[in-house]
């Protein structure tokens, strides 16, 4: 096995009453984004349910439009058509592998340009959303309990730098993306009848309030399955997921050091 703490399972009885991960119509596969093990655990999932769509967050709709089975059997051509260099994700080459396990999956994406997150300070999530918005739980605040833990969150992941002001319009384009990536998955779903395998960071994949919880909100008849993936050092992530497997630890340094 890869995974150096095997499958550390933290199973819901729901999950395993259900028949778990397999019979789910939307699964959320979390990651870290620069952990390669996280990729290849992946990649081995989807190889497994060969689902009939997958969504990436890493993916504009305009994006996954791209997406051929011809390109995905080159990964250089794909990741040339996808301008996946200058989009800031981590290597292609931990994520090609996703592609080429379902090469005939329907490809989606769900992610937010950055002119539509800056759009979120002078507009609102609701209005950036559009139609649908409180069907996805976005006209509604959020607790004050959540709404300060994700604020802390924000900052943590900004290294402490980032101005308080600041921090409830992350929060919003945070919950703008968890929308987004619900919207999505049930689109797939509508159109190909699933299931469907959702690409995205163990934030995002949280049931408790990321994607998960908004698409619940949506269409709580839908089965929903989803996977956090830790690391030996920082252990299993938060978020209440139906499965987590922890894998090696990534040698990233200090993310921090620029800012002390």
């Amino acid at each position: 096995m890869r995974y150096l703490a095997v499958c550390l399972a933290l199973m819901a009885p729901a999950a395993l009453a259900d028949g778990g991960l397999f019979a789910a119509d939307v699964v959320f596969l979390g990651e870290t984004h620069d952990n390669p093990a996280h990729h290849a655990r992946q990649a081995e999932i989807v190889q497994q349910m060969r689902p009939a769509a997958l969504v990436f967050e890493m993916l504009t709709p305009a994006q996954a439009g791209l997406v051929t089975p011809a390109l995905i059997g080159d990964a250089a051509a794909l990741e040339t058509a996808l301008g996946w260099q200058d989009s800031g994700w981590p290597d292609f080459a931990m994520y090609h592998p996703i592609f080429a396990a379902a090469p005939d999956a329907a490809i989606h994406g769900a992610a937010v340009p950055r002119d539509e997150a800056r759009r979120v300070m002078g507009e609102g999530i609701v209005a950036v959303f559009g139609a649908g918005a409180a069907r996805f739980g976005l006209e509604t605040p959020l607790p004050a309990a959540q709404q300060q833990a994700r604020e802390a969150l924000q900052l943590a992941a900004h290294c402490d730098a980032m101005p308080a002001e600041l921090l409830p319009m992350m929060v919003d384009i945070q919950r703008l993306r968890d929308a987004m990536l619900a919207r999505a998955a049930l689109q797939a779903l509508d159109e190909t009848g699933g299931p469907v395998a959702v690409i995205t960071g163990n934030g995002h994949a949280r049931p408790d309030w990321g994607a998960p919880a908004a698409l619940r909100l949506a269409a709580p008849e839908v089965a929903v399955f989803s996977l956090g993936q830790g690391e030996v050092a920082f252990g299993a992530p938060d978020g209440g997921f139906d499965l987590v497997e922890i894998a090696p630890d990534v040698d990233r340094g200090d993310p921090c050091a620029a800012f002390r």
